[in-house]
């Protein structure tokens, strides 16, 4: 293993458990983006460069993007009442 991609999968690891720790909703989701592109560094690293542009369209802008909007509508269908 090269020192490069070491220190790839140490980000991607410190994120995840970022997010796995997070106890707020939407820190958990922004926290989700950020492992998203590490994970897209990750691909990047090990020479997969498909899968990473899938998981960066996915993974570190799409679903994050989505999650955030729906918690903002729950919570503002909350205060409503």
């Amino acid at each position: 293993m090269i020192p490069l991609q070491a220190v790839v999968l140490a980000l991607t690891a410190a994120a995840a458990a970022a997010v796995v720790l997070s106890r707020d909703l939407v820190r958990q989701a922004i926290a989700f983006a950020f492992y998203g592109l590490a994970l897209t560094a990750l691909f990047v690293v090990l020479q997969a460069p498909d899968v990473a542009l899938s998981q960066l369209a996915v993974g570190g802008v799409a679903y994050p993007l989505v999650l955030v909007a729906a918690i903002a509508r729950v919570r503002s269908k909350r205060g409503r009442q």
